[in-house]
């Protein structure tokens, strides 16, 4: 019994048809999902959906301030620090 209970909790396992299914893929992305106000940086998409700002604005919004505080740059990727960004959309007054 206990290895019927290994069997069907493993994460990889072959089914009656000799295909194999892979359970980690749905799960562990819904058991390990980090909510974005949890998040330290967001990326582009993450950040548009966020901020509900679109992704071409954020574009600009990082080619403008290069270098700034609330931006990171991780090789060609351009992720926004959350918490600094949010103080530079509070104080801003257009965006």
């Amino acid at each position: 019994m206990k290895d019927l209970l290994l069997f069907l909790n493993h994460p990889l396992r072959t089914l009656m048809n000799g295909r194999k299914e892979d359970l980690m893929d749905e799960e562990r992305a819904k058991r390990y999902r980090i909510p974005p106000w949890r998040k330290y940086s967001l990326s582009i998409p993450e950040a548009a959906e966020y901020y509900g700002i679109g992704e071409k604005r954020l574009r600009q919004i990082a080619d403008e301030n290069v270098g700034a505080n609330f931006i990171l740059e991780i090789g060609t990727h351009i992720r926004f620090k959350r918490k600094l960004f949010e103080e530079y959309l509070n104080m801003a007054t257009v965006v």
